[in-house]
This record gives structure tokens, C-alpha cells and sequence, in this order.
């Protein structure tokens, strides 16, 4: 049978048969991701979507722009140092020697449910922690229930995970990586951030990430569009990624931190808003269409 038409899913969609899907925000830092998450995050919310968004991210700065009070995003903790949960999933606490007794796929059916923080019916978010990179070969227990937690947490229907993380993709092993089909790389006009999107472009491709899609972030001239566009050329990015999107410099974004998540909402019309609901559309018509 040949490729469903975008219609026929969507058809398919509103009678319960497909699938969520997961997604990677990732960038330099600095460049934008954790407030793209966000806006991603209300504009699914809107769209009837349950999210989950997730913070790889060790500045933890999500939990403070999906508006969660500061007095408790404060005190979370990240799960990465969660002594407790990791030896109680791995067999082996961190920092104490662990020998052959690590168990490498924990358990962890019940993470989301323990340590998830609901915000709304529709919206919840995870403070995971870092993922210690594979080059370091650390084989350890918060490397061990991390990389299962982000394995197991699968998707039923109309759900959504939306992963905040650190600079580039160099801590994703192709295990880990493994069920996120789409990549959001964040970037703005300025070369050190080009070079990162470039190279965090090209780890996404080499684990097997399908459709990989440029952000221009912060773009407030037509001068900055120009600058990034040559950018682009000297890293061959054009020619590398599945679409590319533009985001404009939004002032009011200012006027609300850390709780930037008010903002799509609030301005409905504006055209940083227009563009994030452009980006959630790509998304969900890229997954739509690999389908059968």
C-alpha cells in the first residue's frame, strides 16, 4: 500500500490510530531553545495535544519559562541526582562503586508519574538532568537510568515529548536518540552559533534523526537576515537540513521572563507567534507524512 495523504491521516488522527511523537530542541547556548520549547509546547497544547516537555538542560531554566512558581522550581530536583530513584532502579548508587551489579536497563515505567510536574490537563514537564556524554565511556548508574528513561517513555496518542538540551547532540548514543524522528536546531546571525547548528546538524543526521530543521532565531533586520543567510552558505546548512524557519526579535518576550510561556497566548497575533505555529505545523506534517 503506498503513503497515506496528509488528509487521510489527519482523518486517521481524530479516530485515535496514530501515534505521538518526540522532538529535539537543540542549539548553542543562549540561542533560544528553551524558549522555542516553550511556545512549541502551547502551541501543541492548543492544537489538543498532551505534552510533556523535558529538561536535558543542566541550567534547568524550563520549569521557570513554563511559568512554574519560582519559590518551587527552586527546590526541584534534577533526576540525574536522585540517588535514591537511581539505585533503587540501577542496583548502584552513584558515587559508591558498583561493580558488575548495574543494571543497564532499569525499569522506569513509573518516572513520569513520581517526578513529573503537571501544570495543566494537557501541559507537564521532567527535569531530567545531563546526560553525560558517550566519548567519556562512563559507564554509570545516572547514565544507565537516564538513557532508559528516555527510551521508555513511549507515546499514546496525541502525545507529544519535547526535549530541552544542551548544546549540540554529542550526550545522544543512537540508543538514546532512538524514537525521536525530528530535530529543532536553534541558531541566531552570529558565526560561533552557525558553527555549533552546523555541527549538532550533522550528529542528528549520523544517529538517524529523519527530519532536521533549522531555527533563525532573533532575527531583527533584514541586514541580520542577510548575515545569516551567508552564514548558512559558508556551512552548507541550506543543503543539509529539511526546512528552515526564521523567528523575528519579539521585545515583549522581555517583558515577561521567566514565565515566557504567557506570551503565545497573550499575543496571538503576533508574528513571533504566527512563526511558532508555522514551526508546529511542519512538525506535525512531517510526522504525519512518515505514516503508512
Amino acid at each position: 500500500m503506498g503513503k497515506r495523504t496528509v488528509e487521510e491521516i489527519k482523518s486517521l488522527r481524530k479516530e485515535g490510530i496514530t501515534n505521538g511523537f518526540k522532538v529535539i530542541i537543540t542549539g548553542k547556548g543562549g540561542a533560544g531553545k528553551t524558549t522555542l520549547t516553550v511556545l512549541l509546547a502551547q502551541s501543541f497544547v492548543n492544537k489538543g495535544y498532551k505534552v510533556l516537555a523535558v529538561d536535558e538542560d543542566p541550567q534547568m531554566n524550563l520549569p521557570f519559562a513554563l511559568g512554574y512558581p519560582l519559590e518551587k522550581a527552586t527546590e526541584l530536583k534534577p533526576l540525574s541526582q536522585n540517588l535514591d530513584y537511581i539505585e533503587e532502579k540501577t542496583g548502584a548508587r552513584p558515587g559508591t562503586g558498583w561493580g558488575s551489579f548495574l543494571r543497564l536497563n532499569p525499569p522506569v515505567e513509573d518516572v513520569v508519574e513520581r517526578f513529573g510536574i503537571r501544570l495543566n490537563d494537557k501541559l507537564s514537564f521532567l527535569v531530567m538532568g545531563t546526560v553525560v556524554q558517550p566519548a567519556t565511556g562512563c559507564l554509570c548508574p545516572e547514565n544507565a537510568l537516564l538513557d532508559a528513561v528516555m527510551k521508555h517513555i513511549s507515546l499514546r496518542q496525541d502525545e507529544l515529548i519535547l526535549l530541552d538540551t544542551q548544546a549540540g547532540v554529542e550526550h545522544f548514543g543512537r540508543a538514546l536518540a532512538k524514537g525521536f524522528s525530528q530535530c529543532l536546531v536553534v541558531t541566531d546571525a552570529t558565526f560561533n552559533a552557525m558553527a555549533v547548528a552546523a555541527h549538532a546538524v550533522k550528529l542528528a543526521k549520523d544517529i538517524g534523526i529523519k527530519n532536521i530543521h533549522l531555527v533563525l532565531n532573533r532575527i531583527a533586520s533584514e541586514k541580520e537576515k542577510q548575515k545569516a543567510q551567508t552564514l548558512m552558505t559558508k556551512f552548507d546548512l541550506e543543503n543539509q537540513v529539511n526546512h528552515i524557519f526564521i523567528l523575528p526579535q519579539e521585545d515583549k518576550l522581555f517583558d515577561l521572563e521567566p514565565a515566557v510561556i504567557d506570551f503565545y497566548n497573550q499575543f496571538p497575533e503576533s508574528t513571533l507567534t504566527q512563526a511558532i505555529e508555522a514551526i508546529a505545523s511542519c512538525l506535525e506534517k512531517c510526522e504525519l507524512l512518515t505514516l503508512h
